[in-house]
């Protein structure tokens, strides 16, 4: 698509600026206060850089896209700023730093920040998609499902969020498993909602002429299952909170279902 590259180089340019603070700080998770943002720069650069070239048409389907995913990454990095303030660098990032040692300050630039970047840029494609092609048709069955699957997804992590943020705020849960509200009927009811955020708006592209974009949910969805979502945060947290086997055991890993007693 005419365009997306500077798309890339205005995110990785911004990562660029963000690696070298994160550098001063010594603090390299602060990218993922950027992680939802991203996406809505890339919309949004999209939008300015459109509106600006003369006889292109804008669709109302690329403002829907764009207003969805500024909703969805403010929120997101609205509430990481919030849970980690004053916490220092996440154990991920420490654990990265302590592996590379004296060699992490620059390693962490193509690692975290230029790989991060660019699957930020591979993922927005729906949304780069649905602006680009200007499709002025009304929402029809298939955006209307995207829209309610987005809305889906949205609840599931705002809501999962502020549960879990309540619970972890009550020293009597300290060590204890959560495991009430969304948390009962799903491990991971944050991951399923972001599951469903990108699903949701792959489909109101689709609908304009984005179908291509598939790859950008599937993507999500892998890294979501088996790379940065379920499997890492699963990898060692049973040693961290005792009966979170058991936990496992009467309560779906991703997608909601009652709780098997």
């Amino acid at each position: 698509m005419e365009g997306s590259l500077e798309n890339l180089g205005i995110v990785l340019g911004l990562l660029t600026v963000l690696w070298l603070l994160s550098v001063k700080l010594r603090d390299a998770s602060i990218i993922d206060l950027f992680w939802g943002v991203g996406f809505a720069v890339i919309a949004w650069s999209t939008i300015l850089r459109e509106m600006g070239r003369e006889g292109e048409t804008l669709g109302w389907r690329g403002w829907l896209l764009s207003s969805l995913v500024t909703i969805w990454g403010g929120r997101l990095g609205a509430y990481l700023w919030w849970r980690n303030r004053g916490k220092g660098e996440d154990r991920r990032y420490a654990a990265m730093r302590d592996s590379f040692g004296k060699n992490f300050w620059w390693i962490s630039y193509p690692v975290v920040f230029v790989l991060q970047g660019v699957l930020m840029w591979v993922v927005s494609f729906p949304i780069q998609a649905g602006i680009l092609l200007g499709d002025t048709r009304s929402l029809g069955a298939e955006g209307i499902a995207g829209v309610g699957i987005f809305a889906l997804g949205l609840i599931f992590e705002a809501v999962g969020d502020w549960q879990l943020a309540r619970f972890k705020g009550d020293p009597k849960n300290a060590g204890r498993v959560m495991d009430r509200g969304l948390w009962r009927y799903t491990r991971h009811p944050n991951y399923f909602g972001d599951f469903c955020v990108w699903w949701g708006m792959f489909l109101i592209a689709a609908e304009g002429g984005g179908g291509w974009t598939v790859f950008s949910p599937v993507l999500m969805s892998f890294l979501l299952l088996k790379v940065s979502g379920v499997s890492l945060l699963e990898k060692d947290i049973g040693g961290r909170r005792p009966g979170y086997g058991e936990y496992v055991r009467r309560t779906n890993a991703f997608f909601p279902g009652p709780p098997k007693e």
